[in-house]
């Protein structure tokens, strides 16, 4: 069997069903960087709260937890990954081919330079273009990526503008294989009916009201306050909006959500996953209204889908070249309140509803079988 290494920083929700597939397919190991203090709870700044999944993330696979060394560590800085001993336990492991998750970690960037034509390396992220940048960034930044892509012998890009961004720093086409972004579909279509139906009672909504649901981080890069300001201008009664989740933004958000329309919104702390899947069944239309810098594909637009559910995506948020077209959601300009506020306007219980069994067909295009017959095919039997 072929045996394959996974450098990735911590268990991941939406990366171990895969894992746990190609353990049944493969000599798989996967190494894990943070160290110890990647596997369990952990403090969110973005969250502002310590976050602990609940559902399992460490059976169905083989795995070792890499000692860090670093002195601040964690996933949110370059030097917040440093193994001194990860090249030392890929090397007793001698894997036939290396996948990296992510190259912005120093251990990492490191494995990629001295496995270099010595084991393939493969490379998954999911970076884009959407960012506006000085020139004077983007010639240091091309410079930059280019050399470090250089380390790469083939990506797996997961839709069109994460391909756009690998070919603009130098990889070949002959280098890029797709491979779409997946989450628990099956989880997420689940039928939930008689939970997500008692929250709408629990939020005073009528079955003909319309609920309009962001959830995530309360932060300026998924801009909810943008699609507050827009939902404040309708006079609607019958539309309500919730608000899941915690940040830096809470606060504002909900002096702002105070006068005549404040008994429409609706906040809820952070959800974990088991509960996430009634939050998404209880709306109506799902809204990702992000402006950057930094956003990147946008899962949360996955779940939503799976869930059977319209959708609203900003042109920042990396998935809309690929998920989302007028047959299942609606794609405005990030910061353009004008334009989302029309949409909102234009929102009806019928239109939402057949948006929603478009959205759930178009994402069984994105799931882990998929992912896995491509893998199995360009990398496992290549």
């Amino acid at each position: 069997m072929t045996k394959l290494a996974i450098i990735v920083t911590h268990p991941i929700q939406y990366y171990v069903p895969l894992f746990r597939l190609l353990a049944k397919i493969c000599d798989l190991k996967v190494f894990y960087t943070w160290g110890e203090g990647g596997l369990g709870e952990k403090f969110d700044p973005d969250f502002n709260r310590k976050i602990s999944w609940d559902i399992p993330l460490l059976d169905g696979y083989s795995f070792e937890v890499v000692k860090n060394t670093a002195s601040d560590p964690g996933s949110h800085h370059f030097m917040g990954i440093r193994n001194p001993d990860l090249i030392g336990q890929l090397t007793n492991f001698n894997p036939d081919k290396l996948l990296v998750y992510g190259w912005s970690y120093a251990s990492h960037l490191k494995v990629m330079r001295h496995f270099k034509n010595k084991v393939p390396i493969y490379f998954r992220g999911d970076s884009n273009l959407l960012d506006d940048q000085s020139n004077a960034k983007k010639v240091i930044r091309s410079l930059l990526l280019k050399w470090i892509y250089s380390y790469v012998d083939t990506a797996f890009y997961v839709g069109e503008a994460n391909k756009r961004y690998y070919e603009q720093f130098g990889l070949k086409p002959s280098q890029l294989i797709y491979l779409p972004h997946t989450i628990d579909n099956n989880r997420f279509s689940q039928d939930r009916s008689t939970e997500s139906n008692t929250l709408r009672k629990e939020l005073g909504l009528n079955t003909d009201d319309i609920l309009i649901l962001f959830a995530g981080k309360f932060e300026s890069k998924k801009d909810p306050e943008t699609l507050l300001s827009a939902f404040l201008k309708l006079d609607n009664p019958k539309i309500h909006i919730l608000f899941v989740g915690n940040g830096e933004l809470e606060s504002k958000l909900k002096t702002q959500s105070s006068g005549s329309r404040a008994q429409r919104i609706h906040f809820m702390n952070f959800q974990n996953q088991t509960e996430m899947p009634v939050i998404y069944q209880a709306c109506d239309l799902f809204c990702l209204p992000s402006k950057g810098p930094g956003e990147t594909w946008g899962l949360a637009i996955n779940e939503a889908m799976a869930a059977g559910k319209a959708v609203i995506v900003s042109d920042k948020v990396g998935c809309h070249f690929d998920l989302v077209n007028s047959s299942n959601g609606f794609i405005f300009k990030a910061g353009d309140e004008g334009k989302l506020t029309s949409i909102l306007i234009s929102l009806t219980k019928e239109d939402l509803l057949q948006k929603g069994v478009e959205s759930k067909q178009k994402v069984k295009h994105f799931s882990y079988q998929i992912a896995i017959d491509i893998i199995k095919k360009h990398l496992i039997e290549a």
